[in-house]
């Protein structure tokens, strides 16, 4: 019976590692506080770079539809603002893209005007090797890194870039509590 507990007890953490690694995602609201717009002086490019784009982070666009779109480009469209064949086009004003590739993913506003006044942004999703650490606000060395549970760790921008637990902890508990009554079985 205890290679049997054991078999078991190893399946169960490799499950609950599995979801907590799937669960792990940072939402980014484009433009922060301000959204996608422009008007407002949001500096998009500004906004990018303050962020550390991963594979499975969603990106929200939130706007008025009423004036205007996202659209997703190929690089030399972005470059010249663009907007005549697109790659995707949304439109409900409060869209979500989920990022599942590394490499630059290329967004603009198709209204006429309004790429030249400033509303793109170029997501760019930095392969493992090529991630940074994020300096910290005070300008002391970053804390030892550990494991990641989904805790959100603060943006430098006061952004909505939170980390997106979904349900991670409940997961967790539930694995857990599922563990104790199965082992609690055997004694």
């Amino acid at each position: 019976m205890a290679l049997a507990e054991r078999v078991v007890a190893q399946a169960l953490l490799l499950v609950m590692a599995a979801s907590l690694q799937l669960s792990h995602a940072a939402v980014y609201k484009v433009g922060d506080s301000g959204g996608w717009t422009s008007i407002g002086n949001i500096d998009f490019k500004q906004w990018a770079a303050t962020k550390t784009f991963q594979v499975g982070d969603i990106i929200h666009f939130e706007y008025n539809a009423q004036y205007h779109n996202v659209m997703r480009v190929t690089h030399p469209m972005y470059r010249a603002c663009n907007a005549t064949a697109p790659l995707a086009t949304y439109t409900t004003g409060n869209d979500t893209i989920t990022i599942t590739t590394k490499g630059h993913h290329y967004f603009l506003c198709g209204v006429p005007g309004h790429c030249q006044a400033g509303q793109k942004v170029d997501i760019n999703v930095l392969r493992i090797s090529e991630t940074a650490p994020t300096p910290s606000p005070s300008g002391l060395s970053p804390p030892p890194s550990f494991p990641s549970v989904g805790i959100p760790a603060p943006s430098p921008s006061k952004a909505t870039s939170l980390k997106a637990s979904k349900g991670s902890f409940s997961k967790l508990g539930l694995a857990m509590a599922a563990f104790a009554v199965f082992v609690s079985g055997f004694h």
